[in-house]
């Protein structure tokens, strides 16, 4: 593994802690709360809310990150390319809340119509606009390579939300039992509620740690401002499509199930399993984390700049899918984090899975419009992968339910995947090597289907598991003496040669 590897393994690794360990928490988290709230429709609500909230993260920070580490490198002023992101991002979100104050109440009818609180709308909006207004100082951070302190904020944060979300629904039932008087207010049928407000004060928490940042001299600088709008506003389209490929299912599915009654108990289903597969998204945006800053700074005259992604896309590759083995093969296991009632939903986990590995890989293979300025192909595509995504869901979801919410992100992420690759090598040429990444694909589906197999024909729980181990110990041998030799591991290696 080459030295541009190796740092990018332990950067991937710092941000796996900031971003990917905070989401692991959040995640154990939710699925906490399908065992706290007393509906399922509760969970279907959550898992309808926080997939607009991402939608509109990305719309309110419009392609502006991505912009910021592409002219913070350009610029001779760093500073200043940060200060104009900064106050650009700000007057949009400040806009954005004012606008939603004014019509909170038609928006909460049109959203969930009686099943949509106003005040849980607001909540939800005061939360994403804090989040927003903490992006860009986040990724200053980032582009300053300070990993340690954007970990330690992000886990913070998860931890504070935690915390509060055990108070409510933890130390309040039983102080509501010692002190009856004090605790009147308490009332478990206000879960969301209280999750919204643990959300909000953990978010307001983060954003007065990562503030330091803003302790600049600012200016704006309207022309640079023009500039990476140019450059972002593709971004922004690529964005919107492409977080709508992965939530799109979440917010139209009460709106396309016939039955209105039940709409949110079967998104509740889908959205609990759904979490299950949400290890590869955190896998994924770990490594996005690394791999954005990593390209940009490498693509300034680096003789093997593409060798080294074409690397970093090969060990994405080998990990995501020994990710994929692991969870399907301990699914008996991992079922157990959900009540008995959403196990009805596990066979859309590996559908999902793939499906998010397939966006993993997308996004690795996006580096060739963002390297050569042509961020508008990366829109174009994003919106034909939206299209298959919104189709598939439009057409079947009213017969199959959220079965077709799995397939529809399986293959418009699969076919995204396929049209940047032909494309990026036609523009800007990386000598991926597609016979190790289809060698192992090709194994790990052939295991698969031996865990598959042993699931149906294998009863006993305990053999099962160790079907699924053996397998998983053949994936990884497979992957230790073909490209990770272990006379290359430090300690160890001189023992091999």
């Amino acid at each position: 593994m080459s030295g541009g590897m190796k740092n990018l393994a332990k950067e991937t690794i710092f941000y796996g802690v900031g971003s990917v360990l905070p989401k692991l928490l959040s995640w154990l988290l939710s699925l906490y709360w399908a065992f706290a709230l007393p509906r399922i429709s509760d969970i279907g609500v959550l898992t309808n809310f926080y997939a607009w909230v991402a939608l509109l993260q990305v719309i309110l920070t419009y392609g502006m990150e991505t912009g910021f580490f592409r002219f913070a490198n350009k610029e001779k002023d760093p500073k200043k390319v940060f200060s104009t992101t900064f106050i650009s991002i700000l007057s949009t979100t400040l806009i954005f809340f004012l606008i939603s104050l004014v019509f909170l109440k038609p928006i909460a009818i049109a959203l969930g119509g009686t099943a949509m609180k106003p005040h849980w709308l607001l909540l939800l909006i005061i939360i994403l606009c804090v989040d927003v207004i903490g992006t860009i100082p986040f990724a200053k951070l980032r582009f300053k390579s300070r990993p340690i302190r954007f970990a330690s904020i992000k886990i913070i944060n998860v931890a504070l939300t935690i915390l509060f979300n055990l108070f409510f629904f933890l130390a309040c039932p039983w102080l509501q039992t010692k002190f009856p008087g004090a605790f009147s207010w308490f009332d478990i049928n206000n879960g969301v509620d209280y999750i919204l407000i643990s959300n909000l004060t953990a978010s307001v928490i983060q954003f007065l740690m990562v503030s330091p940042e803003l302790r600049i001299k600012f200016s704006f600088d309207k022309q640079l401002l023009r500039r990476m709008l140019r450059y972002s506003f593709p971004i922004l389209i690529l964005g919107i499509a492409g977080i709508l490929n992965q939530t799109v299912d979440k917010i139209v599915f009460p709106w396309l199930y016939p039955d209105s009654a039940n709409a949110f108990t079967e998104l509740g289903i889908y959205g609990q399993n759904f979490k299950i597969a949400v290890i590869m998204v955190m896998f994924t945006q770990a490594f996005r984390y690394a791999f954005e800053p990593f390209i940009f700074a490498r693509s300034k005259g680096n003789p093997d700049e593409r060798q080294s992604f074409s690397d970093a896309t090969k060990y994405f590759i080998i990990f995501g899918l020994l990710i994929f083995l692991i969870t399907i093969g301990f699914i008996d296991i991992i079922k157990f984090l959900l009540p008995q009632e959403y196990h009805v939903g596990l066979k859309v986990v590996p559908i999902v899975l793939l499906g998010e590995l397939f966006f993993g890989v997308y996004f690795n293979l996006s580096l060739w419009y963002k390297l050569t300025d042509q961020t508008k192909w990366g829109a174009y595509i994003s919106l034909f992968g939206f299209i298959i995504t919104i189709a598939i869901n439009v057409i079947f979801i009213p017969k199959y339910s959220y079965m077709a919410c799995a397939w529809a992100s399986f293959f418009a992420n699969l076919i995204m995947m396929v049209i940047s690759y032909f494309m990026g090598q036609k523009n800007y040429p990386i000598p991926y090597n597609l016979k190790s990444a289809g060698s192992f694909f090709l194994l790990s589906v052939i295991l698969f289907a031996g865990i598959t197999f042993s699931y149906r024909f294998v009863e006993n729980l305990w053999i099962r598991l160790f079907i699924s181990a053996v397998l998983v110990l053949i994936y990884l041998l497979v992957v230790i003496k073909k490209e990770l030799p272990l006379k290359n591991w430090p300690l160890i290696g001189k023992y091999f040669n």
